[in-house]
């Protein structure tokens, strides 16, 4: 697989230089999906231009997904014809949108998509995420039939974490990628 064929997802705010998706990005030459409003981010608007990215990408695709890039992946499955395409998805510290404190800034990403993914994935979950409780991460698990990886206390799995290139997390990645 083309490394412009594994397609990035940040969440609300997109991924800071630090980010492991920076990184991995600068590092492997993976492919960032560019959201047009990474701080109003609306979900018809992100499904839409995923839709385009994934259309326009020769081949199959591997997501990587952060945050909202998780709701996002569940979200764009939902309702895409495309999903065939699809190899495999690396959902990392999901954004619990449907928290009392993030529907005010997410509007339009309640309810989160529970509905069990057409194409084989691995959540990687942190006991002590501020935007996601790991019960949640565990049950959004559940619900997508992705394979569950308890991260131990890691917070929202980002440059805070001090996780640096996460060869860790770079490895369940290349095991979708060689499915």
């Amino acid at each position: 697989m083309k490394p412009d064929n594994t397609l990035i997802l940040p969440g609300w705010q997109n991924s800071g230089p630090d980010h492991w998706q920076s990184r991995w990005e600068a590092l492997h030459g993976y492919r960032r999906v560019d959201q047009h409003d990474w701080m109003q981010p609306r979900r018809g608007d992100w499904i839409a231009h995923l839709e385009d990215v994934i259309l326009g990408t020769e081949g199959p695709v591997v997501l990587v997904a952060h945050s909202l890039g998780c709701i996002l992946t569940a979200a764009w499955a939902q309702v895409s014809r495309s999903t065939a395409r699809v190899q495999g998805a690396l959902l990392v510290a999901p954004g619990d949108a449907e928290r009392e404190a993030l529907r005010p800034v997410l509007p339009s990403w309640s309810p989160i998509v529970r509905q069990r993914l057409p194409f084989p994935s691995v959540l990687v979950g942190s006991r002590n995420d501020p935007y996601c409780s790991f019960e949640r991460a565990q049950g959004l698990a559940s619900d997508w039939g992705s394979r569950f990886i308890d991260l131990g206390e890691c917070g929202h799995i980002n440059a805070e974490s001090g996780l640096g290139d996460w060869p860790e997390g770079h490895a369940w990645l290349l095991e979708l990628i060689n499915l």
